[in-house]
């Protein structure tokens, strides 16, 4: 990866060194050059226009040695990142990176390679080391690959390589000083914005041949109150897969102000009690709960090694009958979208829990083989250097018909969770834990006292099976998942939901 940094600069010598090159190398291509992320760009990236007779020459040296596919990955990605911070512009950070994996699945079994340069030669040798994995097994004749059609998911009205770099600073000078101005007591803000454009280019023993450019767009900011000895930093996000018009729907006005407004309500939380209690999780970023402690083990992989809380239970009741969880990767620029997943399969919308009941999973192409089920369009890898594996897109537990505000009501005792800051579940044994940024005490129906170092314990199906209300306000939220030693991008949602009797750690017995 090539890679450009300055460090704390003032603003009109960070714009005279942007317009310059010197800080963002402007000769450089991106592939974003059109309205939507399917059409073909006029001058892909040095490599990414590899001949067709190439890549099934690859393709066929892949399964000289037998297996039943193999795949060529070409990706190439253009990013930019500014951090500023206490006003000040901290760091710029430009990024080029392009390379190229070779995988062959023979049985159980899969082999990859990768590099980083791509060319014939390279490609080649990554496919004879990916070959070995399948040798001394039969020999399948891959299919001559030609263009396929998909159905395209993110569209695009300002592309990201036709942004002034003033612009992006002017955004962030806004947040900055929306965060500042909110109240006396917020006395630090910082703003982190990222921006990429991913070119991808697929070609399968199917006979598939598939391209397209995905623009990403993450824009944060973290603020931090004060007063006495109390202090509290809270961070608010957006992040679709957009152009540049992502900030007329979000406003960076609006995200600093939620983060303020955190920092500020949280300042003299007292401790959290711990216990059994009823606890009330807001829409949207509430979401990440269940997509840990549910989503997870519902992704196929686990689940063809005979092992997860949901192994062997499609068909079977395994949560509370007015529970319906989705993952769809098709709603329209949402940061978990996509047009096709890494293997190539067509994004859709899968219903995993229907109505209470256990539907399916979320495949790739090998536990899809395993499990002899259909391919969920879930097959999703971090980079070029990855092979792909079934993973989340959007995932959300669909309206229910309670009120929000009536769910709280109707609590006499309990948690209501405003913000979790992170969390992890074991895929085998589906038990998670998570900490709680914002939370606040329900009495007799009402939010009252914030309180700090909430956890919250429990078991997905635990979780799935205590769930006795369901709100009218789906919300989502944009989210980063680990996996595998793999980072993807995911959408968290969900409606406000009350869990009856759930296991919260707290800092005060």
């Amino acid at each position: 990866m090539n890679k450009q940094r300055v460090k704390v600069i003032p603003r009109r010598k960070f714009v005279e060194m942007s317009l310059k090159g010197g800080l963002f190398l402007a000769a450089t291509p991106t592939l974003l050059g059109h309205l939507s992320s399917c059409s073909h760009p006029a001058a892909a990236a040095p490599g990414m226009d590899l001949d067709k007779q190439v890549l099934d020459r690859v393709i066929a040296k892949a399964l000289a040695r037998g297996g039943e596919y193999a795949d060529v990955y070409l990706e190439n990605r253009v990013s930019r990142q500014i951090i500023m911070e206490e006003s000040l512009f901290r760091s710029g950070l430009y990024g080029i990176s392009q390379g190229a994996g070779v995988r062959v699945i023979s049985g159980d079994k899969t082999g990859f390679a990768y590099t980083d340069e791509i060319t014939e030669e390279n490609l080649m040798r990554a496919a004879e080391v990916a070959s070995y994995v399948a040798r001394n097994s039969s020999v399948v004749t891959p299919v001559n690959i030609a263009p396929a059609e998909r159905d395209c998911f993110v569209a695009v009205n300002q592309p990201l390589n036709e942004i002034a770099d003033t612009r992006r600073i002017e955004i962030m000078e806004r947040a900055n000083q929306a965060a500042m101005d909110y109240d006396p007591r917020i006395k630090m803000a910082k703003i982190d914005y990222y921006d990429q454009v991913r070119g991808r280019v697929l070609a399968t023993s199917e006979g598939i041949y598939l391209r397209d450019e995905l623009p990403l767009l993450f824009f944060i900011v973290e603020t931090m109150g004060e007063e006495g000895n109390a202090r509290h930093m809270s961070r608010e996000r957006v992040s679709m897969h957009s152009g540049f018009e992502m900030f007329d729907q979000h406003t960076p006005e609006d995200v600093a102000r939620r983060a303020a407004r955190e920092s500020i309500a949280m300042l003299h939380a007292e401790d959290a009690p711990a216990g059994i209690m009823d606890v009330v999780m807001i829409n949207g970023w509430g979401g990440v709960l269940i997509h840990e402690a549910v989503g997870h083990p519902l992704e196929a992989d686990n689940i063809a090694k005979g092992i997860g809380a949901f192994t062997g239970k499609v068909g079977q009741k395994v949560a509370v009958d007015n529970f319906t969880l989705v993952d769809d990767g098709t709603i329209p620029n949402l940061r978990g979208t996509i047009n096709f997943d890494d293997e190539g399969t067509q994004a859709q919308r899968n219903v995993l829990i229907e109505n209470g009941v256990l539907k399916g999973y979320m495949t790739d192409i090998l536990s899809a083989r395993q499990l002899d089920m259909e391919r969920t369009g879930t097959g999703r890898r971090e980079s070029f250097r990855h092979i792909p594996i079934p993973r989340m897109t959007n995932t959300y537990i669909e309206n229910g018909t309670d009120k929000p505000a009536d769910i709280v009501a109707s609590t006499k005792k309990g948690l209501y969770v405003q913000s979790l800051s992170g969390g992890s579940v074991n895929p085998v044994t589906g038990v998670f834990n998570f900490t709680c940024r914002e939370a606040y005490i329900i009495e007799n129906g009402k939010k009252t006292r914030a309180v700090k170092g909430a956890t919250l314990i429990g078991s997905c199906l635990g979780i799935v099976s205590s769930i006795d209300a369901i709100g009218d306000d789906l919300d989502f939220a944009p989210g980063i998942c680990g996996k595998g030693g793999q980072m993807a991008e995911v959408t968290c949602g969900q409606p406000t939901v009350r869990i009856r009797g759930i296991n919260v750690g707290g800092s005060r017995a």
